[in-house]
């Protein structure tokens, strides 16, 4: 091991004793509880498979504590001031920032991450906070509309109680995501970490109680979805589900908000192309398709897993990138060194690996990786795939894999590329690589998916709309797309005593 890597297994160390010490339960109404049972699961790190403590599963009991404090304390958070909201949620982000290192050690150690990623956790969160903080003011406005003998004028007002579901991959900067502009726009929170991955969730439960968050505002509930889940998304206190993670999870959740009428928000699934012209930046083009699935080792929603490459540059693409994945290092979260950590969970870990006897029968070629890690010990270490001489039927083309895993497709022209990244039952993201401004436009207009970008890996924009079509969503994220989920615009309408007002029985 590195000086360096010691020296951050020893600082995180340092952090999760308190985890492995007491048992992680819920923070309700502004405090901390064990529950109505008090009944724990171990929360396993993907390191090595060893625990890092006992967390509370969540009961009914438990989570109807958590929806009556919400609504409870719902009309004060909503009636405060946008300005007052605005100071809270800006205390909230200086505390996240105190607390970046314990944050970045933690969730690496939690989800398997790379800290080189990680490190940018709580600046992210902070920066959530702070963007939504500043709109809190102005939350509520909406637009005048004048006519001669009426003015219509539209306000916003907060929904009520909402719940937060997030999902393990990057939780603790996806928490903040939803959250931030839920308590900005006057909502109430639920907020259901993954049962892979709670401990951020601990962290920014604290670091809300220390910003001066008044109690019921922020709530958190551990446990699994089939239990505590399905409880907050059935709560007739609950008016919206916010929701990250799998399409047929975020189909459980509308049927189960259906009899309530729930407003629903999900970010879920994709199986989202990158699509190389060979006319394309090639090494521009190459590192975007390297970083894009191979950071965050292939754990994330947007990742482009399906490289759809234009046989003119086919063989010498695949060959420059072969070379690229076969180098990348993998290894334990904490070492700096580190590209590529253990997937979150050894049910995980099984199923991507699963992934290449699918490939295999298919008749693809595993051009690199293919295997586990076994070389790095207990944890779930799985070597960065590339699967090439694949087309868009074969299991490994079709279903989300999430993990550190390629899929290359040949394609000839242009509409061969729009039909292969439109065959699919997702429409999270794609990503198209081309110098030929009207092919970029034409693409742009074709490939179906909520989100596209030319000639860039996924650059972050918080005030832009964030979401997918077909099956990998419902609404979108960002700026003021956010206040439309979170909030309810009123209409009123207000006469000028010019008009004529109909008459009957007079």
């Amino acid at each position: 091991m590195t000086t360096e890597l010691n020296r951050n297994i020893d600082k995180a160390q340092q952090y999760l004793a308190r985890f492995k010490e007491t048992t992680l339960g819920h923070y309700i109404n502004g405090g901390w509880t064990l529950g109505s049972e008090g009944e724990t699961f171990d929360n396993l790190t993907p390191v090595d498979n060893s625990s890092l403590g006992k967390v509370v599963k969540g009961t009914v009991a438990d989570v109807n504590a958590a929806c009556d404090a919400a609504a409870s304390a719902f009309d004060g958070w909503a009636e405060m001031p946008g300005a007052q909201r605005k100071t809270i949620l800006h205390k909230l982000a200086d505390a996240i920032e105190a607390r970046a290192e314990e944050i970045a050690l933690v969730e690496s150690s939690d989800c398997g991450q790379p800290l080189r990623f990680m490190r940018q956790a709580a600046v992210r969160g902070a920066a959530n906070f702070r963007f939504f903080a500043d709109k809190a003011p102005e939350a509520r406005n909406g637009l005048s509309l004048h006519q001669d003998q009426h003015t219509n004028f539209t306000v916003r007002n907060a929904i009520g109680p909402v719940a937060v579901i997030t999902p393990w991959n990057t939780p603790f900067m996806l928490s903040t995501w939803k959250i931030a502009p839920a308590l900005a726009s006057g909502c109430t929170v639920v907020h259901k970490p993954a049962e892979f991955s709670p401990l951020t969730a601990a962290i920014l439960a604290e670091c809300a109680a220390e910003a001066g968050l008044p109690a019921g505002v922020w709530n958190m509930v551990n446990g699994f979805g089939e239990v505590a889940g399905k409880a907050l998304t059935e709560h007739p206190a609950i008016k919206a589900v916010a929701f990250v993670g799998e399409t047929g999870t975020g189909s459980m959740i509308q049927a189960q908000g259906a009899p309530t009428l729930k407003r629903v928000h999900f970010e879920l699934g994709g199986k989202n192309p990158v699509i190389v012209f060979d006319d394309a930046d090639f090494d521009r083009a190459l590192d975007a398709v390297v970083f894009m699935i191979y950071s965050l080792n292939g754990q994330r929603c947007t990742s482009s897993s399906r490289l759809l490459i234009q046989s003119g540059i086919k063989d010498k693409f695949l060959a420059a990138l072969k070379a690229r994945v076969d180098n990348i290092c993998v290894g334990h979260p904490l070492d700096p060194a580190t590209e590529v950590g253990p997937l979150v969970h050894k049910t995980h870990y099984e199923k991507v690996l699963s992934y290449m006897t699918a490939a295999r029968e298919d008749g693809a070629t595993i051009a690199a990786g293919g295997e586990a890690r076994s070389d790095l010990g207990p944890g779930n270490y799985v070597a960065p795939t590339l699967f090439t001489e694949a087309n868009n039927q074969m299991k490994i083309a079709r279903e989300e894999i999430f993990g550190p895993v390629l899929t290359a497709i040949e394609f000839e022209t242009e509409a061969d590329a729009i039909a292969i990244a439109n065959d699919t039952p997702y429409g999270l993201s794609g990503y198209i690589w081309t110098s030929n401004t009207g092919r970029a436009m034409r693409m742009a207009n074709k490939v179906q998916a909520g989100m596209l970008w030319v000639n860039s890996e996924n650059n972050r924009n918080l005030p832009s709309p964030f979401g997918g079509v077909k099956m990998s969503g419902v609404g979108r994220d960002g700026g003021d797309w956010s206040f439309d989920f979170y909030m309810e615009t009123k209409n009123v309408c207000i006469a000028h005593d010019l008009h004529s007002v109909p008459v009957l029985g007079r």
